[in-house]
């Protein structure tokens, strides 16, 4: 079964994510290929992440159709104007790439190539747009196509806001995507269930899926990083404490129990969970394992 009809049958679904090698060498990801096909309902293939050059998303989407493991394409406006990310897209649904997530993207000078010029033609909520107006069979410059696509178009939102404003300007952000055309949503990472479940009842009423983040914590220093550096993240004391508290030969496992427990308080509140295993992606089945699914 498909991730769309997962979603839309209402059965709760499981992502993951890895990002394409800095090289030509697929080894290791025709490997992660082999661990999550048959394992997780689709796996987001990311798009230069972090502004760090690496080989192409919509290749390495590609290779995952060939493997055996549904992607969901990451689109990021960053590298590419309209024209691009345009033709992209029609080249990615002739290679069987069915889902794409919209994404505005990082600041390239933030990435190891900080002299590079962003793009930025378009932002996450109007390459939803683009893709919606594709899916009808015409272009941004409302040129009918030669055979059109049926992409289920996905978008992110943060859930972890800090202030009642802060969590009014994300469910608006939410609201702008949905009206350009996206079906599904992923959130950044989330380590407190019941703020999640706040967040959940309030924009229940979207009817629009939504995909709990998480990312598996592998040490203290990483919650820590996260804390200070990732927008819309926030790793709570007690989850840091108990780490800390581990013996450092078995903060792993803390981590992967964190990431399991959270998923179990989730799941009655979503429709399913996104696993961000960042350099870990081998450890997603024992993530699942332990959260029961």
């Amino acid at each position: 079964m498909s991730l769309q009809s997962k979603l839309e049958s209402g059965k709760f679904a499981i992502s993951c994510e890895f990002g394409p090698l800095k090289g030509t060498d697929t080894h290791e990801i025709k490997e992660n290929i082999e661990i999550l096909k048959g394992k997780v309902d689709a796996a987001n293939v990311t798009d230069q992440q972090s502004s760090v050059m690496r080989m192409s998303g919509l290749i390495t989407s590609a290779l995952c159709v060939q493997g055996g493991l549904e992607p969901i394409f990451q689109m990021t406006c960053r590298d590419r104007n309209r024209i691009a990310l345009q033709s992209d897209l029609l080249g990615a649904w002739v290679m069987g790439i069915k889902n794409v997530l919209s994404l505005t993207g990082d600041l390239p000078s933030l990435g190891d190539h900080p002299q590079a010029k962003g793009v930025f033609d378009l932002d996450s909520v109007t390459l939803l747009q683009a893709i919606t107006r594709l899916n009808e069979g015409f272009d941004m410059s409302d040129t009918e196509l030669k055979g059109k696509p049926s992409f289920f178009a996905g978008a992110v939102v943060k859930v972890d806001s800090n202030t009642e404003a802060s969590e009014e300007l994300q469910i608006a952000k939410m609201q702008k995507k949905i009206s350009a055309g996206a079906k599904f949503f992923q959130t950044q990472a989330v380590y407190d269930p019941a703020s999640f479940g706040k967040f959940m009842k309030r924009v229940e009423k979207y009817k629009v899926p939504v995909m709990a983040g998480i990312i598996p914590l592998k040490n203290v220093g990483m919650a820590k990083y996260m804390n200070a550096n990732v927008a819309g993240v926030h790793v709570p004391d007690n989850l840091i404490e108990k780490m800390s508290a581990a013996a450092k030969e078995d903060r792993e496992k803390v981590g992967i129990q964190i990431a399991a427990d959270c998923i179990k308080q989730m799941k009655p509140m979503c429709q399913g969970v996104h696993i961000m295993a960042i350099g870990w992606e081998k450890k997603v089945p024992e993530i699942m394992a332990a959260a029961g699914l």
